[in-house]
């Protein structure tokens, strides 16, 4: 093979030693560079308006194979200034032809060219591409991160609703609505009171197997279920005295709802009935002894006359109407129920424990009296109760289960979600504030989601228009780095009668 053509390999990683070493350029290239670079800052401050010399200037470094470009641009808009013997007086083509010459002067623009292509090589071109990489990936995290918060903001208001709805609110105003629904109290105890109605065979049961097992005693068994199932949810007052008061004083639950919108009416709740007093049939409201009098006095007689007796002043006693004045006891306050006393059995938290108790109390006595029935001990069972009242002896263990799941239905009517939430605000109306900020949490929630969501798109648009600005620089670097390798591959073949060269390196075409 003729030498020629044999080809000059050289890996690109050790080009500029490789100049070095064939003396083509000096060690001490880099301070020539340094007095190159800035003429070149010099020589831009001006330049003529002209597209081409725009496009070169701006985007990436300029090196002397752009400035070989400069100086042809230079002869057409400075060809006004030759002169007769070919030189140019514009002070601009001097400045341009001196770079040139500079670069020319031991072959310094090729060591500097090949340090480029190297940098761009390893660095540059790389560098834009992992950018371009990341920010990719910073889109895919951010779409994952705004599916992942929509799903959340979906949850959570499911969550929030879910909650609404076991309270019974819709969730439009929350301490409104539950305010509105603690009204709806006596209604509900008014259910529970008249579904108590239906025990009254298993309190029977148990009344009637209490008094067979404990003989000699007659237990009073579930006073207060009776007293329900008998008169209803009454007052607290009638249940401890036996007899309705005469007025109500009820305690009054005051809410604070001026951190929202709306006002409701009243903030105030009546648990009781709207009538406070007993008509007695009297308009005036005063008792009338049957006398004429207007006056309000007692005329006493005359107290210096011999007779001891009192002159009532109103004729003879045969004809006057007597009037019997009962005095209340003093122990009832005259008849006005106050305070808890005022409260139904069912809303005073006193009295609704007991009641649930003995609820509870019955439905042990009835799931026990089923374990009985269904073992198989029945024989002993009925003759150990032979002597038992009817009651007691005619019922299965159908029944018994029955009615078992009557006492269980009523209290599941106490334990519900909601009434357990308006038994706390009847207890204390400051529970509205801590259930409304509970619900609202959820939903505070979905607001920081959605805040993160807005985030994460924000996040993408900003990775996006990155990648927009980085894939046209990329794609400019990449077609000057290739247009510098093939300039450097042309110049050392000159050097080298036209020898083929080749630069060679593994991560060249990667990178290009």
């Amino acid at each position: 093979m003729n030498e020629q053509d044999l080809p000059i390999d050289i890996h690109v990683g050790k080009l500029v030693e490789w100049l070095i070493s064939r003396r083509h350029v000096k060690r001490e290239w880099p301070q020539d560079v340094r007095v190159i670079r800035e003429k070149i800052n010099n020589a831009i401050q001006d330049m003529p308006e002209h597209p081409e010399i725009t496009r070169l200037l701006s985007g990436t470094y300029i090196n002397y194979f752009k400035c070989l470009k400069i100086v042809e641009i230079l002869k057409e808009t400075e060809k006004d200034s030759k002169n007769i013997l070919g030189w140019y007086g514009s002070q601009r083509m001097k400045d341009w032809q001196e770079v040139v010459r500079l670069y020319e002067k031991d072959c310094v623009y090729l060591a500097e060219a090949c340090q480029l292509l190297v940098r761009n090589i390893n660095y540059e071109v790389p560098g834009i591409k992992r950018q371009i990489s990341r920010g990719i990936q910073i889109q895919q995290e951010c779409d994952h991160k705004e599916g992942e918060c929509i799903k959340g903001i979906a949850g959570s208001k499911k969550k929030y609703l879910e909650s609404c709805k076991q309270i019974g609110i819709a969730g439009d105003k929350v301490k409104h609505e539950l305010v509105d629904l603690v009204k709806t109290l006596p209604e509900e105890f008014a259910k529970i009171a008249e579904s108590s109605k239906s025990l009254t065979i298993p309190h029977q049961l148990y009344s009637d197997f209490m008094s067979f097992t404990l003989t000699g005693t007659q237990p009073d068994c579930l006073p207060l279920l009776k007293f329900v199932m008998e008169h209803g949810n009454v007052t607290t007052y009638e249940w401890l005295y036996g007899e309705a008061p005469c007025s109500i004083e009820e305690p009054q639950l005051h809410f604070a709802l001026d951190d929202e919108t709306d006002k409701t009416p009243s903030d105030q709740i009546d648990f009781g009935d709207g009538g406070g007093t007993i008509d007695f049939g009297d308009a005036s409201g005063e008792i009338d002894f049957g006398d004429n009098h207007t006056s309000g006095e007692i005329d006493w007689g005359n107290l210096a006359e011999d007779s001891q007796t009192i002159d009532w002043g109103i004729g003879e006693v045969d004809n006057v109407e007597t009037v019997d004045i009962v005095v209340e006891d003093s122990g009832v306050a005259g008849g006005v129920a106050k305070n808890s006393e005022a409260l139904s059995i069912l809303l005073n938290p006193d009295t609704r424990n007991q009641f649930i108790n003995e609820l509870h109390e019955l439905e042990g006595f009835l799931g026990q009296r089923l374990s009985e029935l269904e073992t198989e001990e029945k024989v002993f069972s009925l003759n150990k109760f032979s002597n038992a009242p009817p009651s007691v002896q005619d019922h299965t263990a159908q029944q018994a289960r029955e009615m078992m799941c009557q006492v269980k239905k009523i209290l599941s009517q106490l334990y519900t979600t909601k009434m357990q939430h308006l038994f706390l605000i009847s207890s204390s109306p400051r529970y509205v504030d801590r259930l409304a900020e509970s619900l609202k949490s959820k939903l505070a929630v979905g607001e920081k989601l959605a805040e993160k969501q807005v985030l994460a798109k924000q996040r993408k648009q900003d990775a996006i228009e990155e990648q927009q600005n980085l894939t046209p620089k990329l794609a400019l670097i990449i077609e000057r780095t290739k247009e510098l390798k093939s300039h450097i591959e042309e110049h050392i073949s000159k050097k080298y009668k036209n020898r083929p060269v080749n630069l060679m390196g593994a991560y060249i075409n990667m990178q290009l």
